[in-house]
């Protein structure tokens, strides 16, 4: 059965004027330099990245109204994210919360979801909504850019309209490619320097990996090489993936959209129903230093949810209304809670967990691959990306504290 998980440049201009290295990170399966971000704009904060400043902590908030018979109300989803984010951060309102995160000189990059268009998203309200806290924290819009691994993917999902003059979009790639391992950019030949896309071919994680059908000989097909936007352009990323599950990694959320969507060479993860290794590239991917220092913040968009069928989202009578935000520094933590919640509702909607499913599990008949991996999740704690107890044995300070707000 074949199956396609799509998962994810900047101006040449843009990116170039960043490529100054910074000081050598160690790890044995990455390059051995992170260029610097953008000019005159800051380093990366020590303070923040993964698991970030609050490990475990999960903000969960519910308001009714942010979407009602799949309309949204961008009001309703704004006061949810601002009463979200000042409880993460333990600020007293929204523009201090935003404040203790971001500044002026930050470069930051806003990552969108669009695979499962047209039913679940990332929203665009919740995007701009984004936008607006960054402004209140000083962050000019010269300085953002809303991005997504396929620039194709962001425009068939009409995202590009959504982005406000003054603030870039584009793609770390032009189009959904079965090989994935080229790197080098293109500038659709309009001279539209904004549009220049590519990876950085200094900038990768080795794996022992190799998708169906590529040539074991060439050394490309073991490396997934980040984007040139996150190595060289932006010092912070906040995320919006999308409370979803899915037919290889059992959820998709924070680390997936990660691994899947910053990275080319992503299909060697999951390339045929009986090779599913997302337990070992999800983490492994997330685990790089560039990405666990500069994706800051993530925000799960659980406005509308998927409990079966993801990622894609094709069949609406897998998806409802959920009205919630979720909110963390911590990705671990966060998608521990997306699977205990799309567990619950295939719990109430008659179907096994996601645990338990594949061609070699239950429900044999509606799945694609031998059996689903949300074990990741737990192995990306291990790699001390995050807390996955909600009662650990150590204590408090190592168990996920998820607090749920409900809003009129």
């Amino acid at each position: 059965m074949s199956r396609r998980y799509p998962c994810g440049g900047l101006g040449r201009r843009q990116f170039l004027a960043g490529a100054a290295a910074l000081p050598a990170i160690a790890g044995a399966r990455v390059s051995a330099q992170e260029p610097q971000a953008a000019a005159g704009a800051i380093g990366p904060d020590e303070n923040f990245g993964i698991p970030g400043p609050w490990p475990g902590r999960v903000i969960e908030v519910r308001h009714p109204g942010m979407i009602r018979n799949d309309v949204k109300d961008r009001a309703a989803i704004g006061s949810a994210l601002s009463r979200g984010m000042a409880e993460l951060t333990g600020a007293d309102d929204a523009v201090s919360a935003w404040r203790a995160m971001f500044e002026p000189g930050d470069v930051v990059g806003i990552k969108m979801n669009p695979v499962g268009n047209p039913l679940a998203n990332s929203s665009s309200e919740l995007m701009l909504e984004v936008i607006e806290g960054l402004k209140a924290a000083g962050v000019k819009p010269r300085d953002m850019v809303v991005f997504e691994r396929y620039r194709d993917e962001f425009i068939g999902a009409k995202m590009h309209e959504a982005v406000p003059d003054g603030i870039a979009w584009t793609g770390l790639g032009i189009a959904y490619n079965g090989q994935q391992i080229d790197i080098h950019g293109d500038d659709l030949g309009t001279g539209n320097l904004d549009h220049v896309t590519g990876y950085d071919p200094d900038e990768f994680i080795h794996m022992n990996l190799v998708a169906a059908g590529h040539d074991p000989k060439d050394d490309r097909t073991r490396r997934s090489h980040l984007g040139l936007l996150v190595t060289r352009r932006v010092n912070k990323i906040v995320l919006l993936p999308v409370l979803k599950d899915h037919g290889s990694a059992g959820i998709t959320g924070a680390l997936k959209n990660m691994s899947h969507g910053l990275v080319n060479n992503v299909n060697r993860s999951h390339s045929t129903p009986d090779t599913n290794v997302c337990n070992q590239f999800i983490p492994e991917v997330v685990s790089h230093p560039i990405i666990r220092k500069k994706c800051v913040l993530q925000i799960m968009d659980g406005i509308k949810g998927v409990y079966q069928g993801g990622p894609g989202a094709s069949r609406p009578e897998w998806t409802w209304e959920n009205n919630a935000l979720l909110l963390a520094t911590d990705p671990v933590a966060m998608d521990h809670v997306a699977w205990r919640q799309i567990d619950a509702k295939r719990r109430q909607m008659g179907l096994p967990p996601v645990g338990a499913v594949g061609r070699l599990g239950l429900d044999a008949d509606r799945e694609g691959f031998d059996i689903r991996q949300p074990q990741h999740i737990r192995l990306a704690a291990h790699l001390g990306l995050g807390i996955f107890e909600f009662d650990s044995p150590r204590g408090r300070k190592h168990s996920i504290d998820h607090r749920v707000i409900d809003l009129a």
